[in-house]
């Protein structure tokens, strides 16, 4: 019987992509508004997408807060998609609304000017962008076996700046380097969305599953 998985309800659009993606490697995964459930899980995942602060608003309203920082403390694993990651950090300029702390750093937008040989990118930054990932996640960890510069799928115009770089698990160019994931024993977190990111973003909810199980 496969470890049960909980996909915390941040009332976020790819909620549903997340729980497929985990259905399609085999995995047990249940979508739960109910914080008990964490009690139990034996892994979990907080999706996200759109504004940080309505996140949190989904995470507070909910009495998810400090169940995920227990069960985040109980080094049992836990995997943050998107805006998921960002709200494991301290705070947001995106929104007014504090993040759950378990990271020490802040979310900031792209700078107005951002530009890469010359040439003004885009915010939100949107695409496929390689990742390079650091020796310690690419040993032990949901990205042990990834390929390094591997592709994986980007939608955010705010990005993570972790105070301790050695979090840091996963690096992208987009005018400057971005963290692109983050790793603290077993929290981690994608700034990508793996679920839309082909059979290389299903490999890290395999790993991920494994892990739990």
């Amino acid at each position: 019987m496969a470890a049960r998985i909980a996909v915390v309800n941040t009332r976020a659009a790819n909620l549903h992509s997340v729980s497929k993606a985990l259905e399609k490697v085999g995995a047990s995964a249940e979508v739960t508004s109910d914080p008990a459930d964490l009690e139990n899980a034996a892994g979990v995942i907080l999706p996200g997408v759109g504004a940080s602060d309505a996140v949190m608003r989904a995470i507070n309203s909910q009495g998810f807060t400090e169940p995920v920082k227990k069960y985040a403390a109980s080094g049992r694993p836990l995997l943050c998609i998107c805006v998921g990651m960002q709200v494991l950090f301290e705070g947001s300029d995106e929104g007014e609304i504090p993040g759950l702390g378990l990271l020490e750093g802040r979310v900031e937008r792209f700078p107005s000017d951002l530009k890469e040989n010359g040439s003004r990118l885009k915010v939100p930054h949107m695409g496929w962008n390689s990742v390079h990932f650091s020796p310690e996640a690419a040993s032990d960890s949901v990205f042990a076996g990834i390929p390094q510069e591997s592709y994986f799928y980007f939608v955010h115009s705010y990005r993570c700046i972790p105070e301790d770089s050695s979090v840091m698990a996963g690096s992208t160019q987009y005018g400057e380097q971005v963290c692109a994931a983050v790793l603290r024993g077993e929290v981690a977190g994608t700034q990508f969305h793996p679920e839309k990111s082909g059979d290389l973003g299903l490999e890290i909810y395999q790993n991920f599953a494994r892990r739990v199980g």
